[in-house]
């Protein structure tokens, strides 16, 4: 497992601070979006950002995995609660998911050290 989590968001970062540069619109439209669909209502800020690591184990996706790791751990997230949410996605999305399930432990360990 060669990636680096924090890196790999920082990267990620400067290319989308480039796209909301020449793409406002969309990026507004999907910051407006995240901001909305993340707030605490009757589910947790905290439990969202469960269920969206849980989507992006199951999608594959680096970068997501990344950023809701990041936001799980400034939220106080416990490793129980992350490891129980990939048990979640490892369950729904089968060996695949298994293997980015083991690169969000990484991003846990490396965003909580």
């Amino acid at each position: 497992m060669g990636k680096q989590y924090k890196e790999l968001t920082e990267e990620l970062n400067i290319y989308l601070a480039k796209f909301r540069k020449e793409m406002p619109d969309v990026m507004s439209g999907f910051s407006s979006m995240a901001q909305s669909a993340t707030k605490d209502a009757v589910l947790s800020k905290k439990t969202k950002e469960l269920i969206a690591l849980a989507l992006g184990v199951a999608s594959r996706c680096d970068g997501c995995i990344g950023f809701h790791v990041k936001a799980l751990v400034k939220l106080g997230a416990s490793r129980e609660e992350v490891m129980e949410t990939l048990g979640m996605a490892v369950y729904m999305g089968g060996g695949p998911s298994l293997m980015y399930a083991a690169e969000a432990i990484k991003a846990f360990e490396e965003f909580s050290s």
